[in-house]
């Protein structure tokens, strides 16, 4: 047996870093001599929940990505259309191109998971271009809101002191969207009905409605920040913000992680001080998505009023709770995944 027909070690200590929601870096432990030898890699990915990784079927017919062998870490990028938020299991593979144009390849490396990550603030900012060209104009308003159920009302006010706590966001929208599991918030609304300027009367969450004034919550002590723009199979668009006190715990974890939007000039949610004495403040919402505000901070009901709405109530199927955004919509999705 010659030097070029010797067998080639088993890829092992493998290292995944550097990972993005599209994007990971590889590496791996060889013996000199393989680094030498080795013309090129193969890799075998596969999401975890896959019953069958795929794997190669003949070792000398690669079924997944086979690359130049490069220095290594080796990026990984562009090959696959990563989702966020994934569980993946990756196998490695060296191999000597033969003058025949075979392969001889080592034997499978074992198999490592990693998850990929949650969007980047420039995956953000691409879904940020894109729902400011859906916003449509400014409307006035004055009011936030949240629907109901009557049994979570009755719940709020006997048992947790007439206070609506935040609750953990969900998975509904962008899977790559850093709140989603992670932030804490009270879900409200802004939304009004372009020929009354009130909010509508028809709600699929529940018949009562909590409201407070606006300027209880908007204001230049809060930092407003852009979150998430979604659909649901249907033609119009939703837009997540996210509202926190300035230095508060919701804050500083938006800080770093989501685009900051200036208060008085963003095309979602604006705030502008009175212009004269005596005058109130400025609130102006888009008309054209349906805004779901993610407020950070607790709520007491007596900072507001809970009245029953007049309008026939909806089915809940209308919600947007872990609603999954639909990945055909060109309106809404950027490249980087789902």
């Amino acid at each position: 047996m010659t030097d070029a027909d010797a067998p080639l070690s088993t890829p092992c200590n493998i290292q995944i870093c550097q990972v993005t929601c599209d994007s990971f870096r590889i590496m791996w432990d060889m013996t000199p001599e393989d680094t030498a030898r080795a013309s090129h890699f193969f890799i075998d990915l596969s999401r975890k929940e896959s019953k069958d990784p795929n794997r190669f079927k003949h070792r000398d017919v690669p079924t997944k990505l086979v690359a130049k062998a490069v220095p290594l870490p080796m990026a990984v990028r562009g090959h696959w259309f990563l989702s966020p938020r994934t569980e993946y299991c990756v196998a490695v593979q060296t191999a000597v191109r033969q003058a025949d144009g075979d392969y001889l390849v080592s034997e499978w490396s074992q198999v490592i998971e990693f998850c990929t990550g949650d969007y980047a603030m420039d995956h953000l900012q691409q879904l940020l271009d894109k729902a400011q060209g859906s916003a449509g104009r400014l409307l006035k308003f004055s009011v936030f809101y949240r629907n109901q159920q009557p049994d979570y009302i009755h719940h709020v006010r006997t048992e947790c002191g007439g206070v609506m706590r935040p609750a953990l966001k969900d998975n509904s929208g962008s899977h790559g969207s850093p709140i989603n599991g992670k932030l804490h918030g009270i879900f409200l609304s802004c939304n009004t009905e372009f020929d009354t300027g009130l909010p509508p009367n028809d709600s699929p969450y529940g018949p009562l409605r909590f409201q407070i004034p606006a300027a209880h919550l908007l204001s230049a002590a809060t930092r407003l920040y852009f979150a998430d723009f979604y659909c649901m199979y249907t033609a119009y668009h939703y837009v997540v913000l996210v509202l926190a006190p300035i230095g508060s715990e919701g804050d500083n974890f938006c800080c770093g992680r989501l685009p900051l939007l200036d208060l008085c000039s963003n095309p979602f949610l604006t705030y502008r001080l009175p212009e004269g004495p005596g005058q109130e403040p400025l609130f102006c919402h888009a008309s054209d998505v349906i805004l779901e505000v993610l407020y950070t901070e607790p709520l007491h009901l007596d900072q507001g009023t809970v009245t029953e709405i007049s309008g026939h109530h909806q089915l809940m199927s209308l919600t947007t709770a872990n609603a999954k955004k639909d990945p055909s919509c060109k309106v809404c999705n950027i490249s980087v995944g789902r």
